[in-house]
């Protein structure tokens, strides 16, 4: 048995702990994969940081996928609602959170992109 064998299982357990409630929230939400730079004290936590968030990166294009799932799933209940159930404002309510995933898309996209930029020297 190797000494990673452990770690995993130590890990899956605890996972397995977790509310429904947080896991839906890190399901739809990335911010908890993220170091917050701001908050390092000096360069080198900064630096330390930002490459954390640099290896998590890799993991926004799911966010977004799941996202844009989000996205086009309250517009085509928008576009339902309203052509076939003469529901407007209702329709409304799903139109408009459309377009606020669709803002968290882009978001999602801008970081994505700054984050795996070559490093500068």
């Amino acid at each position: 048995m190797t000494q990673q064998q452990p770690q995993q299982r130590a890990q899956a357990e605890q996972a397995a702990e977790l509310p429904f409630r947080t896991l839906l929230y890190r399901f739809i939400f990335f911010d908890w994969l993220f170091a917050d730079v701001g908050r390092a004290r000096n360069a080198i936590e900064r630096h330390a940081a930002f490459q954390h968030n640099r290896r998590m990166s890799k993991y926004l294009p799911v966010y977004l996928r799941r996202w844009s799932f989000l996205t086009a799933f309250d517009f085509a209940l928008g576009f339902v609602l309203e052509r076939a159930m003469q529901a407007t404002l209702l329709s409304a309510w799903f139109f408009t959170w459309s377009c606020i995933t669709a803002t968290g898309m882009v978001v999602i996209a801008v970081a994505w992109l700054f984050l795996n930029q070559p490093p500068q020297s």
